[in-house]
């Protein structure tokens, strides 16, 4: 029986949403092997401060490397933003009831200089997926050797891992549907449909698509869980 799987670059502290897919499949892949882009989610996310929505930037390295990609790409760890985001989140959330139990580790991952972008990014994803006890399988695509362009990368990383279906965000639909990749491919897809649930965000009106902390440090893992996956509209 085949597996369903999902593909996703690695972004700074994703939304829930993000989790959300990685929960509903068998198997997950981070991107990293693909072109990185600047100015993206994959370098920068938003959490609500007390004075609304506030944008965290990683600084990395670009100068020069134009064509780099997302798992050869250099975090600017002397701009210092590690401790910085930090007194920025505990700014913005020491009052959460949860924010006690995570903070300390989320801390730690902040300021833990990884080599790479993707090496920082997936490692505070991984701490968001033990948090909200998502057991999901993760692998990188950097470590199957496959190549290829959009669609036609997809569908050869579904076929390597051995999936008959692929879980794909709405935004990938045009160019996936304009190719017969995964048609050749022998591979199912259905996109990830999802409307952002409301839950308890202490003080102001309720702002959605924040990074994923947000509802950690307001619900706590287990509730956490049970919110995000209210956003999925099946099928």
């Amino acid at each position: 029986m085949g597996i369903e799987v999902a593909i996703m670059q690695p972004t700074y502290l994703p939304w829930i949403g993000y989790l959300a897919m990685v929960d509903r499949v068998d198997r997950f892949i981070y991107l990293d092997s693909v072109q990185f882009a600047r100015r993206s989610w994959q370098q920068r996310n938003r959490i609500k401060s007390a004075h609304g929505e506030l944008m965290l930037t990683v600084p990395v390295i670009s100068k020069g490397r134009r064509d780099q990609l997302i798992s050869e790409t250099e975090v600017l760890w002397a701009d210092g933003f590690g401790p910085k985001h930090a007194r920025a989140i505990e700014t913005a959330y020491r009052q959460a009831p949860f924010f006690e139990k995570y903070f300390n580790d989320l801390k730690a991952a902040l300021l833990k200089e990884q080599p790479s972008l993707a090496d920082f990014t997936i490692g505070l994803i991984e701490f968001l997926c033990g948090a909200f006890n998502i057991v999901t399988p993760r692998i990188r695509s950097s470590s199957l050797g496959v190549e290829g362009q959009k669609a036609s990368l997809l569908a050869s990383i579904c076929k390597e891992v051995g999936a008959s279906s692929y879980l794909s965000a709405p935004g990938s639909q045009e160019y996936i549907e304009e190719s017969d990749a995964f048609e050749r491919a022998s591979v199912s897809v259905r996109y990830h449909r999802y409307k952002h649930p409301e839950y308890p965000q202490g003080k102001g009106a309720f702002l959605p698509y924040m990074a994923a902390i947000d509802l950690l440090f307001h619900c706590g893992g287990d509730e956490g869980l049970k919110v995000l996956r209210q956003g999925v509209e099946l099928p």
